[in-house]
């Protein structure tokens, strides 16, 4: 580095500290991509921040021109993590150069930040069939998407097989040949783990994530969560807790 770029460098660290500026958690990236990964929309939704949210830095004095980059950096990011997920290098190279295309003709911010969503909504969408795919039927497959997108609601066996047009009993005899599991046994086995990464990630309190999660009493999302990871919520969060960078 020459020594006029470092002295650049120097003096535009020293002015983000007299800022207090800070980055965006790096806890919280990762838990965002890796929700992604996963391919529950439910749990990016709890992480997924605005495009250029506050810590994010400057990348251009253009504001559009700075939106744009930022786009550019979060799609090439979470590519990555999605072929680290499964994805094919092409597909994910693929869509990631489709997105910046895209962005590239954008014009005004409000098209950037709808264009932002909608590429984290088809990497989201995409990992969740490549997760699913080749394990379960058809039918099952939807039972499990149906789950995932209304784990935060009531959802029962009953409403599923009606949507489907299958019979209740039907349905629950090939969901657990299929999962090992029952019905409401495998409902509450995705509510734990995005439960888990919550405590993980956020500070939201035991009655907090249990309303989330559309559990009948904070008594009973306790019950349940030991039974399927062997800790009360308040332990795991003790254990687990990803604290957010603060600089201190």
């Amino acid at each position: 580095m020459s020594e006029n770029s470092e002295k650049n460098l120097s003096e535009h660290l020293f002015s983000e500290r007299e800022e207090d500026f800070e980055h965006s958690s790096f806890d919280r990236e990762l838990a965002f991509c890796n929700s992604i990964c996963s391919g529950n929309m439910e749990l990016v939704e709890v992480f997924m921040e605005p495009l250029c949210s506050e810590g994010c830095g400057t990348l251009s004095e253009n504001p559009i021109q700075n939106l744009k980059y930022h786009l550019v950096v979060i799609t090439a990011l979470i590519a990555r993590y999605c072929i680290n997920g499964g994805m094919t290098p092409e597909e994910a190279y693929s869509i990631s150069d489709f997105y910046i295309m895209k962005a590239d003709r954008c014009l005004d911010e409000d098209s950037l930040r709808v264009l932002h969503r909608e590429m984290i909504e088809d990497y989201t969408g995409r990992m969740r069939k490549i997760r699913l795919n080749g394990v379960y039927s058809k039918q099952v497959i939807r039972v499990i998407d149906y789950m995932t997108a209304h784990l935060h609601s009531k959802v029962t066996l009953d409403d599923v097989a009606e949507r489907l047009r299958l019979s209740p009993s039907y349905l629950s005899r090939l969901f657990k040949s299929e999962t090992g599991m029952n019905f409401s046994s495998y409902l509450n086995k995705l509510k734990i783990q995005e439960a888990s990464s919550l405590l993980m990630h956020t500070h939201y309190t035991d009655l907090e994530i249990a309303n989330i999660l559309g559990f009948s009493s904070q008594s009973y999302f306790i019950k349940i969560f030991r039974q399927y990871m062997g800790v009360t919520p308040r332990e795991y969060k003790e254990k687990y807790h990803i604290l957010e960078f603060t600089g201190e």
